[in-house]
Parts: structure tokens; C-alpha cells; sequence
């Protein structure tokens, strides 16, 4: 797994502040291995696994949830209500009406809320107007230059 440390940086630094965390980006930039990154990051700070709470609605297992009341409803229902939660909801645009249960699971105080999303109508209209000041944006992009570089063998003297 390549580690994108600024954006791993990024996201560490809006740890339980009370925004909604959204990563944007194109398809297979990293926004998923983003999550796992994160969620090794949290483990490893002393948040229990069962505190992370991860829903990938491009994976089948997750194919009954295509609406918000339906997503709401299986977070809600994996919540550990005594701690913080950290909630990944990742390519939730795949669920109908998925900003109400965005807005839904925001105004929850045990909640941190992370989602991702791959093209810009995450952000457009009714979403931006819905969350406007209770979210802040990481704009993912493909590898940079001096990252390929970074994760491509060094060739070996003559």
C-alpha cells in the first residue's frame, strides 16, 4: 500500500472536529486505501475496532442499502453509543437520497463522519446548500510525480 502522508496528514488533522470530512476524487485515485490508511492510523491510537464503522457501497455486501433511511438505519444500528464512532461511508453517492442520512448521522455528537465520493456531483447543489459550513473537502488526486518516483526502484549504479 502506498502511503499518501499528506492527505493521511490532512485527515489526521480534522480528527473528531465537528466536520464532516469528504473525499473527492476521480475513480482508483485512492480514496478507499485513503480510508484504511486512516482507520490503521486510528487502531493505532487507541480507537477498538468495532469504534469504526466502514460501509463501501460499491461492495455488494452493501447492495440492499440504496437508500438514505436504509443506510441511517445500518449505521445507527453498529454504533457504539457509550464512545466516538468513526463512520466511512465510501462512494455514498450510490445511495438515493444519500444526503439526508449525511445529515442525519452528522448532528449524532458520538459521530465522526468521513465519506468519499468519485465525481463532482457529490459537492453540487442540494449537498453543498445541505452541509454548507459543516464540511470541509480533501481533493484527492492520482500519484504526483515525485510520489511515482518515490515508489519505483532506484536503478543501481553502474
Amino acid at each position: 500500500m502506498i502511503e499518501r502522508n499528506e492527505y493521511l496528514e490532512n485527515l489526521i488533522s480534522f480528527k473528531d472536529k465537528n466536520l464532516i470530512k469528504v473525499i473527492t476524487g476521480i475513480r482508483r485515485c485512492g480514496k478507499s486505501t485513503m480510508f484504511e490508511l486512516y482507520q490503521s492510523y486510528l487502531k493505532e491510537n487507541g480507537v477498538e475496532e468495532e469504534q469504526i464503522i466502514t460501509v463501501n457501497l460499491e461492495d455488494g455486501d452493501y447492495r440492499g442499502i440504496r437508500t438514505s433511511e436504509k443506510l441511517y438505519q445500518y449505521v445507527e444500528s453498529k454504533l457504539v453509543k457509550s464512545n466516538k464512532n468513526y463512520v466511512f461511508l465510501d462512494e455514498v453517492q450510490q445511495v438515493e437520497n444519500f444526503q439526508e442520512a449525511v445529515d442525519w448521522l452528522y448532528v449524532k455528537k458520538n459521530v465522526d463522519l468521513y465519506i468519499t465520493g468519485s465525481n463532482a456531483f457529490l459537492l453540487s447543489g442540494e449537498l453543498a446548500t445541505l452541509l454548507s459550513g459543516r464540511y470541509v473537502e480533501i481533493k484527492m488526486f492520482p500519484l504526483s510525480f515525485k510520489e511515482y518516483i518515490g515508489v519505483c526502484e532506484t536503478p543501481q549504479a553502474a
